[in-house]
């Protein structure tokens, strides 16, 4: 299991048109947080599960939904 503990820094994934994330932006960092791509898939399905997170069917981004927007917020 990925420890969430792990220092990670911060990184700008800053969205793109229409407010889209590309999905590499999300992964990079967490591969070199010493994430595992099963983790990642794991967390990014939770993510949409919980509704905090739209994924596009060609899977290249995401979205924050405005339930996801607002745990920032």
């Amino acid at each position: 299991m990925f420890n969430c503990a792990l220092p990670i820094r911060p990184y700008p994934a800053k969205p793109a048109q229409d407010g889209r994330i590309y999905i590499e932006l999300v992964n990079w960092p967490f591969l070199k947080a010493r994430g595992t791509p099963n983790e990642f898939r794991a967390g990014i399905e939770r993510a949409i599960a919980k509704g905090w997170l739209w994924l596009h069917e060609s899977g290249t981004y995401v979205k924050f939904t405005e339930a996801g927007a607002a745990l920032f917020a």
